[in-house]
């Protein structure tokens, strides 16, 4: 079996990056267009000097879905996109948003002013 052609893999891996990226300047734009610069989950609000942190979060997390109304789309601040990504992920591991996957911890049952009540009265 002969040895890949890196050159033409690189080319291939350089063709669908710029691919890629220019879907998402596309929809970027058009996401931009169609609604107010407000994060949909904080309710920031972004001007031009700081719309690069106003990031196109798509509902179902299928990049390449993007219909011409707008439905799949939803401009979030980068920390709620952020945020998002990672309740998904902690999802998809099985620890309905907890990453590692580890049971919800239990609830606190140490009182640190049990003793108040009989040092308030002495």
């Amino acid at each position: 079996m002969p040895a890949p052609n890196d050159r033409k893999l690189d080319q291939i891996v350089a063709a669908s990056r710029k691919a890629a990226e220019e879907r998402g300047h596309g929809y970027r734009e058009q996401a931009l267009k169609m609604y107010p610069w407000i994060c949909g989950r904080c309710g920031r609000e972004f001007t031009r000097a700081n719309l690069s942190e106003l990031t196109v979060h798509h509902r179902n997390h299928d990049h390449d879905c993007n219909p011409a109304d707008g439905s799949n789309w939803e401009l979030l601040c980068l920390y709620c996109h952020d945020n998002e990504h990672q309740r998904q992920l902690g999802h998809a591991l099985g620890g309905g948003g907890l990453l590692d996957g580890a049971a919800k911890p239990a609830a606190a049952t140490h009182n640190p002013f049990a003793v108040l009540a009989g040092l308030i009265k002495k």
